[in-house]
């Protein structure tokens, strides 16, 4: 198809290897094991010549062209302003007042935080929410993001749904969501090469560094693409 001549291709990605396992993933999910929930298409990556004791370990975070969820629920932390437009736009919200009756109950802020896929908070109040919540939200990868009143946060949620965040720990391979079943063949491919280039960028010595890049929905089985 003309995006995998348009998009500007990794040399060292083969297009049709790229293609054909897109393909054979998506064959897999639509036939015969169609799942009750929506998979989703994960990226994962093994690393070589690394070594995460010395080498600076990176970070890094893309929007990509296309959800990475069908559905990424967010919840607002907001003040007045924004508790109101997020009851108008029908998303979960809590106030000051609402937060403040949790005491930092670490049982009671982890299963929030593992209610939501992400969390965004009034300019106002961001640096309140440590106060508020403690340490769990940072701890879980789920500290909110920043919001203005000049933000549209449909557009914001929407945006929050398309990035994917490479971060390095203290093992040679890492794995993100790049997309789900329900978009096109197209759309994943669009999500992959972006998200692949963009993590050969973070890495110090590029290609070099690269093992092997799999891709596999949530339930399915592991395809080779480099």
């Amino acid at each position: 198809t003309t995006l995998f001549r348009s998009l500007k291709m990794s040399s060292k990605l083969d297009t049709d290897k790229l293609r054909g396992a897109i393909s054979a993933m998506m064959e897999v999910s639509k036939g015969e094991k169609q799942r009750k929930f929506t998979e989703t298409v994960e990226l994962q990556i093994g690393l070589k010549n690394y070594d995460p004791q010395k080498d600076k370990r990176f970070t890094g975070t893309i929007r990509l062209p296309n959800p990475t969820k069908e559905k990424f629920s967010v919840m607002v932390l907001g003040d007045a302003a924004h508790i109101d437009q997020a009851q108008a736009l029908g998303l979960p919200c809590l106030s000051v007042e609402e937060m403040k009756k949790f005491k930092k109950n670490k049982k009671i802020v982890k299963k929030l935080c593992k209610s939501q896929n992400a969390f965004v908070a009034s300019d106002t109040l961001l640096r309140q929410i440590p106060r508020l919540l403690g340490p769990t939200p940072n701890k879980l990868g789920k500290f909110p993001a920043l919001v203005t009143h000049q933000d549209d946060l449909t557009k914001k949620i929407h945006d929050m749904s398309c990035t994917v965040k490479f971060q390095l720990k203290k093992v040679l391979c890492l794995g993100v969501a790049v997309g789900h079943v329900n978009l096109t063949e197209d759309q994943i491919a669009e999500n992959l090469i972006m998200a692949i280039n963009f993590l050969i960028s973070l890495l110090k010595k590029r290609w070099q560094n690269v093992k092997s890049l799999v891709i596999k929905t949530s339930m399915g089985t592991p395809h080779r693409i480099y």
